[in-house]
């Protein structure tokens, strides 16, 4: 082979396997060892819907700067095994001056791969790993990777040791022999794929997922209970809680369903404890009449919908932004309430504070719109700042014989909330109309003071720079929400080193639709671009529903489970020009 040494400032690999076949392992092993050469990285997975077998593959890129988006083609594909991956082949496409390498037992290597260009190398893993005793043929895997984009042996254990340190000295000595016989194996070849030089001043990075993250923002914000139900892909969430609250006096309960985990997490609010539940789509279906409850009765609540491919059961592993539409609209009646997505896996902790901020200080069920693209992508990141976002909820005293209003109608909508057992702060929540104390009701005008009540308190709450995110400058504008913020900005940035200028805005906040904000994001736009994951473009048409954006339109998007990727949005803007 002739020499192929490519520099550049990030290399993307994907470890693909059957399940069970440890391919998500390697690229876990991969990227921590990334972040302690220095890199920054991310790894998302594509996975089956199946308990046990189908597909597996860690999609890892790793660079010298913050990475907030996966790649669009790859530089190294490595196969443990092909079973299946013909289901999968289409998320990872090769570049023409790639490397694939294939164990010569594994059969064929499908179509979609091997009609890429890329230079196929066949290197005996199953043989390697059987000549060790005790070895695995994922951290073969691992060690190749290494070995091709340069990360050292030590490096490497220093995370395999720790992942493996109950299994007790011969397993990690097993690992270490793999790991190095990879290596020797990669050398072999004239292939390198270089990051860079690693920026040593921040060695130390956070390695975290979005569902962490979100799971850590809300415990920040001043969240102390949790119910729980498992379903993919918002399980971790919940997993990452359970112990996480017990350690700052909180606690998670698991629940039987999804409409007890809901009821169960309201109970606790309406106790005074600040509360969340984390589901996808069909649980969100199952959860909305409780949160009409939680409208009604004015019960802060945060519910994180780590969104999927629909509708139904869809595609449980994969991603797409297809909830919007139940999230804004599901809801019985008019039930005023807010929606907020973090835009980047970094950005799930500041939305999640920001959110049970919202929920506590207003008194209204909030939603957190996140996705599997965003919530299963595991990050290297730098420490992020601390926020001051902690709203204390504003409760009830006895300060007076003048009886307890419960919903008394104030000026900014929020009257305070009586923590039971508060003397004489007896009342009544439920889902009926009620008076001013509580009382159901069928008057007129108990009807019209609540809903004014309630819509003052989200109409005219200061959300402040927090709705949204806005970088670059130009006439042409990208608009998006959510996960494709990431590709979004790293369009822009090819964009601008070709000498176009691409301005961003990118809505965190949801609902209430942030009108002015937004209007004033745009003043000067002569072409918008919006951007989503949905087949039917929840996002452009709610933005046609509740403003006029200036300018010519164009609209790109398609459903899951294929994430949008920069360079297509960067076709966009570039076909337009």
């Amino acid at each position: 082979m002739t020499n192929k040494a490519i520099p550049k400032k990030s290399v993307s690999v994907a470890i693909v396997g059957s399940g069970g076949a440890g391919s998500i392992t390697a690229g876990s092993i991969l990227l921590e060892a990334a972040g302690k050469t220095g890199w920054y990285g991310m790894m998302n997975r594509s996975v089956g819907p199946q308990i046990r077998g189908g597909e597996a593959a860690a999609l890892v890129r790793l660079a010298n700067h913050p990475v907030e988006c996966t790649a669009e083609k790859y530089d190294l594909l490595i196969a443990i095994d092909w079973k299946n991956a013909d289901r999968f082949a289409a998320e990872m496409p090769l570049k023409t001056e790639g490397l694939i390498i294939a164990d010569p037992t594994s059969g064929p290597i499908p179509e979609l791969i091997s009609s890429s260009g890329a230079t196929v190398a066949e290197i005996p893993i199953k043989e390697l790993a059987k000549e060790i005793p005790g070895g695995r043929e994922n951290m073969i895997a691992a060690g190749l990777a290494a070995g091709f984009i340069g990360l050292s042996v030590d490096d490497l254990m220093s995370v395999i040791g720790t992942k493996l340190a109950n299994k007790g000295q011969a397993a990690i000595d097993a690992s270490r022999a793999c790991v190095e016989a990879g290596i020797a194996q990669s050398r072999n070849y004239d292939f390198r794929f270089e990051i860079g030089e690693a920026d040593l001043r921040h060695k130390g990075r956070w390695l975290i997922t979005g569902n962490e993250a979100i799971g850590l923002g809300a415990i920040r914000g001043g969240v102390r209970f949790a119910a729980a139900y498992p379903i993919t892909p918002a399980t971790e969430v919940l997993e990452w809680l359970s112990p996480s609250l017990t350690e700052v006096g909180g606690a998670l309960v698991q629940a039987e369903d999804e409409l007890s985990s809901i009821n169960m997490a309201i109970g606790a609010s309406f106790g005074g404890q600040p509360s969340i539940t984390a589901t996808s789509g069909p649980g969100l279906s199952l959860m909305m009449e409780s949160l009409g409850l939680a409208a009604a009765s004015e019960v802060p609540i945060v519910v994180v919908d780590v969104m999927r491919v629909g509708p139904s059961t869809g595609i449980a592993t994969k991603s797409e932004q297809s909830d919007l539409n139940i999230a804004v609209y599901g809801f019985h009646g008019d039930a005023p309430h807010v929606v907020v997505a973090p835009l980047t896996v970094a950005d799930c902790l500041y939305t999640g504070q920001w959110a049970a901020h919202l929920a506590e200080a207003m008194q209204v069920p909030t939603i957190v719109l996140s996705d599997q693209a965003l919530g299963q992508s595991r990050v290297l990141m730098k420490r992020p700042a601390n926020l001051s976002f902690f709203a204390k909820r504003k409760t009830w005293e006895r300060t007076s014989e003048e009886p307890y209003l419960r919903y008394a109608l104030t000026a900014d909508g929020i009257s305070p909330m009586a923590i039971p057992g508060t003397t004489g702060g007896q009342y009544t929540a439920d889902g009926l109309t009620h008076s001013l104390r509580g009382h159901p009701s069928t008057r007129r005008s108990d009807q019209q003071d609540q809903m004014d009540k309630r819509h003052r308190k989200v109409a005219d709450f200061d959300y402040g720079v927090h709705w949204g995110e806005i970088t670059g400058e130009g006439e042409t504008v990208i608009l998006t929400w959510g996960s494709i913020t990431g590709p979004a900005r790293e369009a822009i940035r090819s964009l601008k080193a070709e000498g176009i200028k691409v301005k961003l805005v990118a809505m965190r906040l949801i609902a209430p639709f942030p009108k002015e904000a937004l209007d004033q994001s745009l003043k000067g736009a002569k072409r918008v671009l919006v951007v989503e994951q949905s087949h039917s473009g929840q996002f452009r048409n709610y933005l046609r529903a509740n403003t006029e954006i200036p300018g010519e339109i164009r609209h790109f998007h398609r459903p899951g489970p294929h994430n949008i990727g920069a360079g297509e949005i960067a076709a966009q803007i570039r076909d337009w020009k």
